[in-house]
């Protein structure tokens, strides 16, 4: 099955509540004073859509549909605006708005839609964040195995030192994927592994270390101090480095990933994003939000364990997915 296929099927709690909405929404209308001549397909089937009247009313339950979806308020208003452009008083089909809605959610995400960007720097560090529970170990897990298939020669770094389960799941990784994990004693200080590791990773001619991190709230200044100085530490050995930080969203936190990106990006300088856990949510509209308010690289999305199940990002496949839409 494609990535599409999966997410379509894994996606199922976001697209049917969603698609289901827009079906309600226009089932809602009240019946027209007149009852205008179907069309020459619905004459020639005996069937017809049913439509509805574009307007305030209907708008309006079209925003608090997508506001249920995590799409944010201010997006949700945005989006619903633009959908009434050029719609409103004509009479629509659930499948238009279907339609229409898929294209918006494509039109906010396709200038975010980037891989993660190669450069010539080696090695090239990419720097792996997130709150506890997001999937950032295995994140890092799947993109090591991807890139090692590519070609690239990689080595990972177990920075989360304070949990041995982090460290032994990356070894599974990178047994997996001819990987070396480089690795510290339980409790080690993550900056002084960060360092090894670069220092390591540079003598070996690595083009690539991803480094994990330990799981962290972003309302706890400790932690966040913690991350600020394995930056600082990189930098005394690249100062360019780290040339990528990732943070990977989970995607059932919903509109509290907004509050993680604002936070780390002030901590981390984020890069890009990676969302993680799209089959386990009925609210993969936050994804929308995160695109429209902060405009950052959504380089990946994950919606299972398999190395196959991480891919990169294409708004047109996530848009149709979310609203529930048939195969292009």
């Amino acid at each position: 099955m494609s990535f599409f296929g999966k997410l379509k099927d894994r996606l199922f709690k976001s697209s049917s509540r969603l698609s289901g909405g827009l079906d309600d929404i226009v089932a809602e209308a009240p019946p027209p004073a007149e009852t205008a001549k179907p069309g020459l397909l619905a004459r020639l089937t005996g069937e017809a859509e049913p439509r509805r009247l574009v307007d305030d009313e209907m708008l309006e339950s079209l925003e608090d549909l997508l506001i249920q979806s995590d799409m944010g308020v201010e997006t949700a208003a945005r989006v619903t605006a633009n959908i009434a452009e050029g719609r409103f008083g004509r009479r629509i089909g659930a499948s238009d708005l279907r339609a229409a809605l898929a294209g918006e959610v494509a039109r906010i995400l396709t200038p975010v839609a980037r891989p993660l960007p190669i450069y010539p720097q080696k090695p090239q560090v990419v720097l792996v964040v997130g709150v506890n529970g997001s999937g950032k170990t295995t994140t890092i897990g799947k993109l090591a195995s991807q890139f090692q298939a590519a070609g690239k020669q990689v080595v990972i770094a177990a920075g989360d030192t304070f949990r041995a389960a982090a460290v032994e799941q990356l070894q599974v990784w990178g047994q997996r994927a001819g990987v070396p994990v480089l690795t510290a004693a339980q409790g080690t200080d993550p900056a002084s592994l960060a360092f090894d590791a670069l220092t390591r990773a540079r003598a070996d001619g690595a083009d690539l270390l991803l480094i994990d991190t330990a799981g962290r709230l972003q309302n706890r200044a400790d932690l966040m101090e913690e991350l600020a100085k394995i930056l600082r530490v990189l930098r005394k050995v690249d100062p360019d480095a780290p040339h990528n930080t990732l943070l990977v969203l989970d995607a059932t936190t919903g509109q509290n990933a907004l509050s993680q990106v604002e936070i780390f990006r002030k901590i981390a300088d984020v890069t890009g994003l990676v969302m993680t856990k799209l089959d386990g949510t009925a609210r993969g509209g936050v994804l929308v939000a995160l695109a429209d308010r902060f405009g950052l690289p959504i380089h990946a999305i994950g919606i299972g364990e398999q190395i196959d199940d991480l891919a990169p990002f294409d708004p047109d496949e996530f848009a149709r997915a979310l609203v529930g839409s048939q195969d292009p």
